[in-house]
């Protein structure tokens, strides 16, 4: 490869971690004639992406052995950290010229510790989550925020284009990660905040259905709202996002305020809710039923006819473009 614009006609990309979201975004790639090849630790999600018209990979290795550019989207930054420097990892099989394409929500000295070994083999390293809810992603309608130097953006904004719709460039690498841990820090403030109004509505014996619409129309109206009120009010509460992965991101936002010394007084309590969530009701139970601690304290059920059960994106798929940053 040369270090011109990805041209996706003749481009071989590796996908490391098919669950919730990396399997969306994965089939964003698949679903419009990317040369793909899969990696997942769950044999089924693999079969169904080969069954799809994708190929599969061994190992780690295999998969950088053969890719023009490799792309992970796993559940921890330790997770990542396992797929890279593993004996078999794809560090093992890094080709010069190769872009690793960081998915996750991680930490950014992480991304670029890890940004630093791929770029010692002759590579280089994006930091690119995600931001928008799983029924985005299923439909390459999510929104991407990526870090690297601008050059290497270029490069890879094809790429980016088809699995996002809004594609933002952050700064450097690590940039991103940081970016998207405060996202999610705001979503779960939202969150929380929604629960809590819907219950006490609930209690004063409003109709939610209303209260949705009342909300949804008004000043107290946000994306958390108008996607998770409706998993909420359905009692499915399958939001795709589970408690542990909460913890995991307003954890890392508030390892970045110690660090650069702003004394959250929101944050701490918001982990204090989902630690007491998560050991009620399991660290994989979907992030939503945190509301589950209003209901049992209340004996309410917050639930309402009419609602679905499953997000799904009513937004036809389009092809993404960058976000232009306002100046001076």
């Amino acid at each position: 490869m040369n270090n011109d614009t990805l041209d996706l006609t003749s481009l071989a990309v590796g996908f490391v971690g098919l669950g919730n979201v990396g399997g969306k975004l994965a089939g964003s790639l698949l679903r419009n004639g990317v040369d793909l090849t899969v990696r997942d630790l769950d044999d089924e999600l693999v079969a169904d992406f080969v069954d799809r018209g994708a190929r599969s990979a061994a190992t780690p290795a295999d998969l950088a052995a053969t890719c023009d550019v490799v792309i992970t989207c796993l559940p921890s930054p330790a997770a990542s950290a396992a797929v890279l420097e593993a004996d078999d990892g794809l560090l093992a099989a890094w080709r010069a010229g190769t872009v690793w394409m960081e998915m996750s929500t991680t930490d950014s000295a992480e991304i670029t510790r890890l940004g630093a070994l791929v770029a010692a083999a002759g590579g280089a390293a994006v930091d690119c989550p995600v931001s928008g809810g799983c029924h985005r992603a299923a439909t390459g309608n999510i929104s991407i925020f990526a870090g690297t130097d601008r050059a290497t953006f270029e490069r890879v904004l094809p790429l980016l284009t088809v699995l996002g719709r809004r594609v933002l460039h952050t700064g450097d690498l690590g940039s991103a990660s940081i970016l998207k841990v405060a996202t999610n820090y705001l979503a779960t403030a939202n969150l929380i905040a929604v629960t809590e109004a819907l219950t006490t509505m609930a209690a004063a014996g409003i109709d939610l259905a209303t209260t949705f619409e009342a909300f949804k129309i008004s000043s107290g109206n946000s994306f958390v709202h108008e996607t998770e009120s409706q998993m909420i009010l359905n009692g499915s509460r399958d939001i795709s996002f589970t408690m542990d992965l909460v913890l995991k991101d307003i954890g890392l936002f508030q390892s970045i305020a110690d660090e650069v010394g702003v004394p959250l007084e929101m944050n701490p309590l918001m982990i204090d809710i989902f630690r007491d969530a998560a050991e009620r009701y399991g660290e994989r139970e979907w992030s939503d039923n945190v509301i589950r601690r209003l209901e049992d304290a209340t004996g309410l059920s917050v639930v309402a006819p009419g609602f679905p059960d499953v997000l799904l994106d009513d937004e036809p798929e389009e092809r993404g473009a960058e976000v232009v940053v306002r100046r001076a």
